[in-house]
């Protein structure tokens, strides 16, 4: 694990001693886009629950949550049952991923809820992450079910498959409208079972997700890879398309398959920011 202890602080968690462990690196590097924040302090929703959460010296505190439920839902949510030390010894043997890595010493892949990430990332299409971010809001405030604290969690397929493009305007998602009221009838009548597809192989899976109109092979991979935890697919971008290009132009080495997405994911951030040609 990359803490060396869990603390039950009065109604929070501590994890004590965190390692490779970033907010601003995790939680706006294109992977997610319901927080908000900066520094080690951020606010966000997920599996129908705000969290709170702030970085110290000492370790990272989760506000408002007990034990059962970090073990329930946020230590997965954030991967936090792997070891990235691990993982950065790997990357270290390859020259470009060892500059990615030590560009971003706290980023992690998130597994996130499959239905949410799927919808998060038709939206995604042809966007920039702060409107990405803006219709996600305006989804979820205008037909996602009210939480506590006047938040709203994310809508699911049964509240979208009825509605119509029209009824989408107050998203402003333009031409997505339609791709979403897809996913959601197909998700909704049976003919896709996201539930199912933690069953397949990640080939399979792919091609169940293309079936939905307007997902191709990018929205798919990066819903199986923030959305289901299959770790070694990786989507690929107009970013991404330059690295592998540029320097893996026969694709990933063999010892990278089994966690591809991830460096996939180091690599992104890495030349998206530092604007890699």
């Amino acid at each position: 694990m990359d803490y060396s202890h869990l603390e039950y602080d009065g109604n929070d968690i501590f994890l004590a001693d965190i390692k490779h462990f970033d907010p601003s690196q995790i939680l706006d590097c294109g992977q997610c886009f319901r927080w908000a924040g900066s520094g080690g302090a951020y606010a966000g929703i997920a599996h129908g629950r705000r969290l709170e959460l702030y970085l110290r010296d000492d370790g990272l505190i989760l506000k408002n949550v007990s034990p059962s439920e970090f073990d329930a839902v946020w230590k997965d949510y954030f991967d936090l049952g792997r070891d990235y030390g691990e993982l950065r010894l790997l990357f270290s043997e390859d020259e470009a991923l060892r500059r990615a890595a030590e560009f971003s010493p706290g980023l992690r892949i998130m597994r996130q809820e499959p239905w949410e990430t799927l919808i998060t990332f038709i939206l995604s299409q042809n966007s920039n992450i702060p409107r990405i971010k803006g219709m996600v809001a305006r989804l979820c405030e205008n037909f996602g079910e009210t939480l506590s604290g006047g938040d709203f969690a994310f809508p699911g397929p049964e509240r979208l498959a009825s509605l119509t493009e029209d009824s989408l305007a107050p998203v402003r998602c333009g031409y997505r409208a339609a791709y979403i009221i897809d996913a959601a009838q197909r998700a909704s009548d049976g003919r896709l079972r996201l539930g199912a597809l933690h069953k397949l192989d990640s080939e399979n899976a792919r091609r169940e997700l293309v079936q939905i109109h307007g997902v191709g092979p990018k929205v798919a991979e990066c819903a199986l890879l923030y959305g289901f935890g299959r770790v070694e697919r990786y989507p690929l971008d107009v970013w991404m398309k330059r690295v592998m290009a540029s320097l893996y132009p026969d694709g990933f080495p063999e010892e990278l398959s089994d966690v591809a997405g991830i460096a996939q994911q180091f690599l992104f951030h890495y030349a998206r920011t530092i604007k890699l040609k």
